[in-house]
């Protein structure tokens, strides 16, 4: 299952919706594939190269979205959720 996790899009969010620690254990086991947004948790203090260590791929907004299941810290707007 691919699991995508988008960067927050509301001013002044400074939360990503999982951390490089989430990832490792999502993608336990193998049956999981985790799409992680470039850029979503450095507001958060996650460099993209901690969650590429933990499992996940680096992708874009579209492809992130794109996912089986996304995972939000907020609510998607109308631009973050159009595929």
């Amino acid at each position: 299952m691919q699991i995508g996790i988008p960067a927050e899009t509301r001013p002044g969010e400074r939360r990503v919706a999982a951390t490089p620690e989430t990832v490792k254990k999502l993608v336990a086991g193998g049956k999981n594939t985790v799409l992680v947004q470039a850029g979503a948790g450095v507001a958060a203090s996650y460099p993209d190269a901690d969650f590429k260590t933990a499992g996940a791929q680096l992708v874009g907004a579209a492809e992130a979205l794109g996912a089986d299941i996304v995972l939000k810290v907020r609510q998607p707007t109308d631009a973050s959720s159009a595929r």
